[in-house]
């Protein structure tokens, strides 16, 4: 009885991580409704939009490097310890963004939120992840999912709270306002971040347990001399490559090609955003059923028509399909690669490995922009610009295909 109840518990243990986790991210996720605050400052300082637009770009630069190299405090100094200091981090740079607009001071601005605010911010995105896929190894796909899908889901969070505050508390107040709450909330949350008892493993069937044999946790330098940890990299900045090209210019894009305003262009916006969010939950799910590598390559490969299809729909409508489509499959790599990786490399050292996969994330968020502004500059359109993302969404096809997993790792039979 003794045994039952202490196994009851564990399991309500679990549950009580993941909600902390998903928590994590909805808080962290705001960063990027950023846009809803540049115009505000602008008006008051007389900044520009570049000078202003710098603290978002700084935050995500130091979010993709903190995420990348902080990965391996999480598993070194403990999840609870590392998410504490993220909860700090980014609430101070909350905090110091209010003191920006009070004073009028760009610096502030940009070593506060920018640099602060985002090593803060990339800690705490990793810090679930790789806490996560230890307490569900049976679920890792639908929790990851959940976990990042709280993330995506934080900007439209933001963006409707954030406009109703401004107007009674002024920019500089919503900003001490916020950074508190990110900072108490952020700080209960860490508190319930923790790893499994050592050799736990959840009450699941025998198929589910043999789709979770582990022989081998792989540490950091085991898997940088791995072909696997390349073809993963490399499907994950192929696929984030296309989806952040469409993102950085879906709204002129829809303005010019189907001629609808820019407020109807807004509304394709915020529902592919919600696609893009309801993607990461649904794809993660089903890779749990038909594994990693055959949800990669579907989201993948049924990705490169629509893209090819996309620079032809002049209907608002079905151009609106096609992109939600796009951004679910986007969200859906982002949320199936972390399990991805767990299930390649072992959970043991999750943070450092999928850190440094996450660097997949910051190359592909120049790439992608840069390259549809490149091509759209040279050739007056965004059509040969989508072509170039389905060539590259069909290499990633092929080196999914080309995945096998490492014996020395684990071996599922399903992904071989």
């Amino acid at each position: 009885m003794a045994v039952a109840e202490s196994e009851i518990e564990v399991e309500q243990s679990r549950w009580v991580v993941a909600v902390a986790g998903v928590a994590m991210q909805l808080l962290l996720g705001t960063v990027y409704a950023w846009s809803v605050f540049k115009r505000p400052l602008m008006e008051a300082h007389g900044w520009s939009n570049t000078e202003v637009g710098l603290a978002f770009t700084l935050a995500v630069f130091f979010i993709g490097l903190s995420a990348a190299f902080g990965g391996g405090f999480v598993d070194q100094a403990g999840a609870r310890r590392v998410a504490t200091v993220a909860a700090v981090r980014f609430g101070l740079g909350t905090l110091l963004a209010g003191g920006a607009d009070s004073t009028g001071s760009k610096l502030v601005l940009w070593l506060g939120y920018g640099v602060i605010g985002g090593i803060g911010n990339g800690l705490g995105y990793v810090t679930p992840l790789a806490v996560l896929v230890r307490w569900f190894p049976d679920k890792r796909g639908l929790i990851t999912g959940l976990a990042v899908m709280g993330f995506g889901l934080g900007a439209a969070l933001m963006g409707q709270i954030a406009p109703l505050i401004m107007p009674h508390l002024g920019l500089a107040n919503s900003f001490y306002l916020f950074g508190v709450v990110f900072l108490l909330v952020l700080l209960a949350a860490a508190q319930k971040l923790n790893n499994p008892p050592p050799g736990w493993v959840p009450p699941v069937s025998l198929a589910a347990r043999n789709r979770m044999t582990v022989l081998a946790d792989c540490d950091l330098s085991t898997a940088l001399g791995m072909g696997q940890f390349y073809l993963l990299w490399s499907i994950l900045f192929l696929n984030v490559t296309a989806g952040i090209a469409l993102i950085s210019n879906l709204s002129p894009m829809a303005q010019a090609q189907t001629g609808v305003s820019a407020v109807i262009a807004g509304t394709v916006v915020l529902i592919s955003s919600l696609a893009n969010g309801f993607g990461r939950i649904l794809w993660a799910s089903l890779s749990d059923r038909l594994g990693r590598k055959l949800v990669f390559l579907l989201l993948l490969g049924t990705q490169v028509p629509v893209l090819l299809l996309l620079p032809h729909l002049t209907s608002p409508i079905l151009f609106a399909v096609a992109c939600c489509y796009i951004l679910l499959c986007y969200g859906g790599g982002f949320a199936t690669m972390p399990a991805f990786a767990a299930d390649t490399f072992g959970a043991r050292c999750m943070g450092q490995i999928y850190g440094k996969i996450l660097l997949a994330w910051g190359a592909a968020g120049v790439v992608g922009p840069m390259l549809m502004e490149y091509v759209h500059k040279q050739s007056g359109s965004f059509s040969m610009a989508l072509y170039i993302a389905a060539g590259l969404l069909t290499l990633g096809f092929l080196l999914a295909l080309a995945y096998r997993r490492p014996q020395a790792c684990a071996a599922p039979k399903s992904e071989s």
